[in-house]
């Protein structure tokens, strides 16, 4: 594809180059697009399940035709290097699809954006946060977390929007090719994993080669397991993620690229 074939760019991220503009709107700048929309979602490390998803619905609505959906992070710009709880932890990445919208057959239907549910709880804004921001502290802050009250919630949580897209989809945990979890820790994908069903094999695992890299961990993980050859057309991914805010989603693709 050329630069002119995409009319919508969507950037998610948590850390941006500016408070404004979008992140976006520099990526636009840099590919030399002048023409279509571009803006930046936030939604930590939820945000590209997010991002994938409001893309769907933007091309099902008609107001875009392809859309470039990025997740790109520098985490390492807001950790507390003294904070041997959460600067082990995470890493920076980046990673894209491009999504189109197409009008397929009755019989060929069953392909790209099948399902996704997205969720947020702002009660638990305070298990994983920013101790900083530009109205409160005039400040990035840095990257706050209480480890265990996140891995208690999110098992539960990652359960809940996976079986949801599951069904709404009207697929089983046993029929998914392939299982992509936000990579933020070792634990939490095997204990998500095993409790949904899914099992070891069908899941991809990148998060000992990058750590915890927030939006950009799901295309990251994506994109190797496409490159090696695991994830080929025609397979059923359900990709998943959960960050700060709580925010949680899920989201079931039938692989096309």
């Amino acid at each position: 594809m050329a630069i002119s074939d995409i009319d919508m760019i969507i950037v998610a991220t948590t850390t941006p180059d500016m408070t404004f503009p979008a992140t976006a709107a520099l990526v636009q700048l840099k590919l030399g697009m002048t023409h279509g929309m571009a803006f930046d979602l936030q939604a930590v490390c939820s945000g590209f399940v997010y991002a994938i998803t409001t893309a769907d619905q933007y091309l099902k609505g008609g107001m875009a035709r392809r859309a470039l959906v990025i997740g790109a992070e520098t985490f390492t710009r807001i950790l507390d290097w003294k904070d041997r709880t959460t600067c082990v932890l995470f890493g920076d990445g980046a990673g894209a699809v491009v999504l189109e919208a197409c009008q397929l057959p009755d019989d060929q239907a069953d392909q790209g954006i099948l399902a996704a549910r997205l969720r947020c709880d702002g009660r638990q804004w305070d298990k994983l946060y920013t101790d900083g921001g530009v109205s409160s502290t005039q400040t990035t802050g840095h990257v706050r977390m209480q480890g265990r009250e996140v891995f208690k919630h999110a098992v539960s949580m990652i359960s809940d929007v996976v079986e949801g897209v599951l069904h709404d989809a009207g697929y089983t945990a046993e029929q998914l090719d392939w299982f992509i979890p936000h990579q933020a820790n070792k634990r939490i994908i095997v204990s998500a994993g095993k409790r949904i069903g899914i099992p070891p094999e069908k899941t991809i695992v990148t998060v000992d080669k990058h750590a915890n890299t927030s939006a950009a961990s799901v295309p990251m993980a994506l994109n190797e397991a496409v490159r090696d050859g695991r994830i080929k057309p025609g397979d059923l991914v359900m990709l998943e993620a959960m960050g700060g805010g709580f925010t949680w989603g899920a989201s079931l693709i039938r692989w096309t690229g």
